[in-house]
């Protein structure tokens, strides 16, 4: 256990110092395995099991099918940005919410939620809906601190709203069902676009001027903003209704595996993108280079994370938390408020990939051995992570909406996403405590056979 908490420390310290994550991790896994092997890290016994070790997972990881999810849900959500499906979601939530006080924030709250659903990025989605609401804003002189904040926590929905490239790592790190986690995601998920849509108006409830309302919109001009989201729609339903069984019909099975509903969901993002003439063969090849690029990054550090999984198991850290907790009679909820403790203040250095692929394979054994459920704790989990996307000082979607935006200072956008991730710790605490909202739909999908 000692040897696992130094090479904990060791992680956390080479990161401060600004070594990459995937470097960090592979480093003091493999050095630390090599410890644990042959009872120094110089051994040539060890050192040969280390090897070995790291061979064998970098071979293991670029075999695994299950794996081949995620480039395809990066592929889907780059096509949907071709579409132009950002813009016509933001256009049916303005016209439905723009003309309240703070309605033009609460619609880019409400179109980052709807882009998650067919995007699965948070980055990318702060990234592209600042540059759809950001002018808008501007526009009718909202105040900068409210116009980026709503992006940027906006953005954060895009990890928990299925598809979700974390809730699937989570998934395959923990061999946990991840259709059953992108339908337990769906509650929070609205759930933390009503607590969003709470913080605006608490904003503006404090400084008026914050946001000033915009222009009521007809029914008729409602409605024709309503019919051009049909392809938003049917994407999600294409991906989420296969996974959960929704075209399941006697005597056809036609109930999709996530590697499948990822396919469906990527070929149907093309062909949306194509019909509306959002890619030529260049843009097309930008896409599949970025979606390459993309995919090889999550891929190394997901090596890594898996290289140091490996030494904290053979040194025995789940064992000996489980163990200490068992000894010193600690209360369940007790341990459960110590660990997300713990990522609040990690969601401070780390961000949300990192924190989860270096935290679970430690606290998943010591969680499930207490009787709680991994689709709970994996959506809790999430949750926590969102809020490390825009607390400082790390705070990732914070600073790609202050690339994209460039003339709002980073302090000015932290300021004005307080009363956000205020709103998260709430929504936290009441899926804590209520955990019927997270696995309400996947005990209705279990009870349905799928």
């Amino acid at each position: 256990m000692t040897a696992a908490l130094i090479g904990f420390a060791l992680v956390l310290i080479l990161v401060l110092v600004r070594l990459p994550i995937v470097f960090a991790m592979g480093l003091v896994g493999t050095l630390g395995f090599a410890y644990e092997r042959g009872g120094s890290i110089f051994s040539e016994r060890g050192l040969k099991a280390a090897m070995s070790m790291v061979g064998r997972q970098i071979t293991d990881t670029a075999q695994d099918y299950g794996l081949s999810v995620i480039p395809l849900f990066i592929l889907m959500g780059l096509f949907v940005n071709k579409g132009g499906l950002a813009r016509e979601l933001y256009a049916v939530s303005n016209a439905f919410l723009g003309h309240f006080k703070g309605g033009i924030a609460m619609a880019t709250v409400a179109a980052c939620g709807g882009f998650s659903a067919i995007c699965g990025s948070s980055l990318a989605t702060a990234a592209t809906m600042s540059k759809v609401a950001m002018p808008e804003m501007r526009r009718y002189r909202y105040s900068d601190e409210l116009s980026t904040a709503s992006i940027a926590a906006g953005g954060t929905l895009g990890i928990l709203i299925p598809p979700s490239v974390i809730l699937v790592i989570y998934g395959l790190l923990t061999e946990t069902s991840i259709g059953k986690l992108f339908v337990a995601g769906i509650l929070p998920g609205i759930l933390g676009i009503l607590f969003y849509l709470f913080a605006v108006r608490w904003t503006v409830w404090r400084k008026a001027d914050s946001g000033p309302a915009g222009e009521r919109h007809g029914w008729g001009e409602r409605l024709k903003a309503l019919r051009s989201v049909w392809a938003v729609l049917l994407l999600f339903f294409l991906v989420i209704g296969g996974l959960y069984g929704a075209f399941d019909f006697h005597p056809l099975n036609l109930t999709f595996s996530p590697t499948e509903a990822a396919g469906m969901g990527a070929m149907g993002a093309f062909l949306i993108a194509l019909s509306r003439g959002g890619l030529t063969v260049r843009s097309t090849f930008e896409v599949l280079k970025e979606t390459t690029h993309t995919a090889a990054a999550l891929f190394s550090v997901l090596i890594g994370a898996q290289v140091f999984s490996n030494f904290i198991n053979l040194a025995g850290l789940p064992e000996a938390l489980i163990a200490m907790v068992t000894a010193y009679d600690v209360a369940p909820f007790a341990v459960i408020l110590m660990i997300l403790g713990i990522y609040i203040i990690l969601g401070c250095v780390f961000e949300s990939l990192s924190m989860l692929l270096l935290t679970v394979p430690i606290f998943f054994p010591l969680v499930t051995s207490l009787g709680y459920d991994p689709i709970w704790f994996g959506i809790v989990v999430v949750v926590v992570t969102e809020i490390s996307l825009i607390t400082p000082p790390v705070g990732l979607n914070v600073f790609i909406l202050k690339g994209v935006v460039g003339d709002v200072s980073t302090a000015t956008i932290f300021r004005g996403v307080t009363p956000f991730w205020v709103a998260d710790i709430f929504r936290l605490a009441l899926i804590v405590l209520v955990p019927w909202l997270v696995l309400v739909l996947p005990e209705q999908m279990g009870a349905m056979g799928h």
